[in-house]
């Protein structure tokens, strides 16, 4: 199984940056993972920047992935719940998990009916930089979770 992490734009902010990448690091012990970003759209009215960025990850998509879409109106998981889903998707062979995190005007009607499941980290508003954080953070946990490591005590 190959875990990818889609979003739009750039992580800016250098400090979170080498968070994310050290997160990355760690989960290489367990899973082969791949991270996509992807050009925001240009300046435009909100509905035209939400279909430009939702054109360009239902582009970024493998037909085959099952997509994870983060989202505020999504489900919840606690991390222990979270770790027996990926443990889940894991035997049921799916080949890859897609973890998408759209641009700040959200995403298109067509991403949304692309994904799987809709997750929300948290009734929190977080910013998109550290959504990213907290999703590899939370995958990572995961993973040490299923496989009986101390991180997560």
């Amino acid at each position: 199984m190959q875990l990818r992490l889609i979003w739009v734009g750039r992580t800016r902010n250098e400090h979170l940056r080498v968070l994310v990448d050290d997160y990355l690091k760690r989960l290489a012990r367990f899973v082969r993972c791949e991270t996509t970003e992807l050009r925001e759209a240009a300046d435009g009215d909100r509905a035209s920047v939400i279909e430009i960025e939702g054109k360009r990850i239902v582009e970024a998509l493998r037909p085959d992935s099952f997509v994870v879409l983060l989202d505020r109106e999504g489900r919840q998981w606690s991390s222990e719940e979270l770790a027996a889903e990926i443990e889940r998707w894991q035997m049921n062979s799916l080949k890859e998990i897609a973890f998408v995190i759209g641009g700040h005007y959200g995403v298109s009607s067509e991403v949304k009916r692309r994904a799987a499941h809709l997750w929300s980290l948290s009734r929190l508003t977080l910013t998109h930089e550290m959504a990213r954080l907290v999703l590899v953070e939370q995958i990572y946990r995961a993973y040490t979770i299923t496989r009986g490591l101390p991180y997560q005590k």
